[in-house]
């Protein structure tokens, strides 16, 4: 009879326990898989945020984040350009390993795209059980068949190409979905404002939300009201540049309070990165970044064009207010939320990022996560390997001219602007390090399309 008894408070304890669990909202479900935050900004320059020294520009928002996380001093990206970075953010690969060298060509090229044989980090997630959706610039393919519900978004408010005006009266519509979403508002804050309505949508259930700004890239477009915050600043590139990221800054606040209001602050594993370094070549204006203390710009293979900020947040799972110091790449943020989501990375992927996870946390054995760094960008090159840098880069964005340059041999931890080449002095290290990008860039491919400059 003692035993009978047992059994029925054993079921009626596991009834009330069911039932509560039911009863409690997703946001506090212990194994709940991680809603995925990536958000990228766009050419902002190395030393543009206040967390990166930045002094003229306020970015309370994105310095909370960062505050509120890791940020990667040594953080990179796989492209200097647009088009090759969302590449390789999007398929954890090198671009170079599939062609997808280079930005697409001009609106209309049918051909030029991310390869339909790529899969992307949606439509992992997407089969995972995710809801997916893209908020902002895509710039991996204008066809139909490149378009980014058909390549693992159920949503998508945003462009599809390289640039776009931020005022609705001065260029083509934005889209929602394949159609006009008719949309009124200054872009970088109806991205804000979508990306906040994604969330609201998907609270309940886990959620992969790709932000990409198109801030703070040409044309230069900012709301008066913000340019009067700004009067100080008396360069004009600047002062609008300035208002411009004050725009994308408080959109990131918007997102970020709406994912403390639903309680999901714990839930979400948040990446913030700029897709390639600011546009600084010298005798032109573009957009008034800067990438102080680092040398070079945007479209080469120096830090200046490859080196962003690159921020890690996990409210309670990873370390805040941290600083780690050993390089990372984009191609790190897929493997990275692949794994926090609990999908199972097979080998046959060759995916070229690391779970960051361990090393963030300080439990990985390992003393980096990467043996070296690789870039191919037509003839410029990099590999970075501990300390060392072996580059080519473009003379004619450095202010020069000619083909790409000699490769050059840098100590990054002495010289961090990369201005005394040690090539002739250590030619041993040139040819240690050129066999090694060599033996890499045997698993590249030729480019699918030319380069150009957008």
């Amino acid at each position: 009879m003692a035993a009978l008894e047992r059994g029925f408070t054993m079921t009626r304890l596991l009834v009330l326990t069911a039932a509560i669990a039911l009863a409690l909202p997703a946001s506090v479900d212990a194994a709940r898989k991680p809603n995925i935050l990536i958000i990228v900004a766009d050419d902002m320059g190395y030393a543009d945020l206040g967390v990166q020294g930045c002094k003229d520009v306020p970015t309370p928002n994105i310095d909370a984040l960062a505050n509120a996380g890791t940020r990667c001093t040594n953080g990179y990206v796989s492209g200097p350009y647009c088009s090759p970075t969302r590449a390789g953010l999007m398929t954890g690969r090198y671009q170079t390993r599939f062609g997808h060298e280079f930005n697409p060509g001009a609106k209309g090229s049918e051909d030029v795209g991310l390869p339909l044989a790529q899969t992307t980090l949606a439509d992992r997630l997407k089969a995972a059980g995710y809801a997916t959706g893209l908020v902002g610039k895509w710039h991996l393919g204008d066809d139909a068949k490149f378009h980014p519900q058909k390549r693992g978004f159920d949503d998508f408010f945003g462009f599809l190409g390289g640039a776009h005006s931020y005022f609705p009266a001065k260029g083509p519509d934005v889209l929602r979905g394949t159609g006009s979403a008719n949309e009124k508002e200054y872009l970088t804050d109806a991205l804000g404002r979508e990306a906040v309505a994604f969330i609201d949508r998907h609270k309940a259930n886990p959620f992969f939300l790709y932000l990409a700004f198109n801030a703070v890239h040409t044309p230069m477009h900012a709301t008066p009201d913000r340019l009067k915050k700004f009067d100080g600043i008396k360069d004009a590139t600047r002062r609008t540049y300035a208002a411009m990221l004050d725009a994308m800054d408080q959109a990131v606040g918007k997102v970020m309070e709406k994912l403390r209001v639903e309680n999901l602050e714990s839930d979400t594993l948040i990446f913030f990165i700029s897709d390639n370094g600011g546009p600084t070549m010298p005798g032109t204006t573009i957009n008034g970044s800067i990438n102080t203390p680092l040398r070079g710009s945007k479209r080469t293979t120096l830090e200046g064009g490859i080196r962003v900020p690159f921020i890690v947040t996990y409210k309670g799972k990873l370390p805040a207010g941290k600083t780690y110091d050993r390089p990372v790449i984009q191609l790190d943020i897929h493997t990275t939320a692949l794994a926090y989501a609990g999908v199972e990375i097979k080998p046959e992927w060759k995916l070229d990022g690391v779970n960051l996870g361990p090393f963030l946390s300080g439990e990985s054995s390992r003393w980096q996560p990467h043996d070296a760094l690789y870039w191919r960008f037509g003839e410029q090159m990099a590999i970075r390997r501990g300390d060392w840098k072996l580059v080519r880069y473009d003379p004619n964005v450095e202010g020069g001219k000619g083909r790409a340059t000699e490769a050059k041999l840098y100590n990054l931890a002495d010289d961090i602007g990369e201005t005394t080449d040690l090539a002739a002095k250590m030619p041993d290290k040139v040819k240690e390090l050129q066999a090694e990008w060599n033996k890499w860039n045997k698993d590249n491919v030729a480019p699918l399309w030319g380069g150009g400059k957008k």
